[in-house]
């Protein structure tokens, strides 16, 4: 085990300190807690088939990493809603054939955020869920943007700023990363 954990600390971003993961686990129960609890409670999506999948990964970045430059502000809000904008009109592009669709949304999705310099790997899975989710995805077209995306994406991003912020040994967003490739 001790092995484990000096691999883990040469290629963590983060530090491995028991109140540092301690933060970690309260800010993503407390961002996906909040995307549940909104989507379910205020935009009535009772059984939560809005909660994307993607979040979960995002919660990873913006709780567990938050160093990382693909878990600052631009890229967690700019990849996610870029994405899903991607998405939604591959589907609506080439939904006849949904292997296409998939594969154009993904890599059309990487590209995009490669270029605005918002790379988040969560929005392949946004741009994904756009082509490969339930009618219920489906029927909400461009809604899907601001709903469930940018909602959701928002939601984790002020937790994030909550959270990642309360301990004196947590920052984030990351203040070393070039202002020109900052949300902030």
């Amino acid at each position: 085990m001790k092995k484990f954990f000096k691999q883990f600390k040469k290629i963590n971003t983060e530090p491995l300190e028991r109140s540092n993961m301690i933060w970690s686990w309260i800010g993503s129960f407390l961002g996906i807690m909040s995307i549940t609890l909104i989507h379910s409670n205020v935009l009535g999506d009772k059984d939560l088939s809005l909660v994307i999948g993607s979040f979960g990964a995002s919660a990873v970045l913006v709780y567990g990493a938050i160093h990382s430059p693909l878990a600052q502000p631009r890229n967690l809000i700019g990849g996610h809603i870029l994405s899903a904008l991607v998405g939604v009109v591959s589907y609506k592009l080439f939904s006849g054939n949904i292997l296409l669709c998939s594969a154009f949304a993904v890599a059309t999705a990487i590209l995009v955020m490669q270029l605005t310099l918002t790379l988040h790997p969560p929005g392949g899975a946004t741009a994904l869920i756009a082509v490969i989710g339930s009618n219920h995805i489906h029927e909400l077209g461009f809604i899907y943007i601001l709903y469930p995306v940018s909602t959701g994406a928002f939601i984790l991003f002020f937790i994030a700023l909550l959270v990642n912020n309360v301990s004196k040994h947590r920052h984030y967003p990351n203040k070393t990363i070039n202002i020109k490739n900052s949300f902030l």
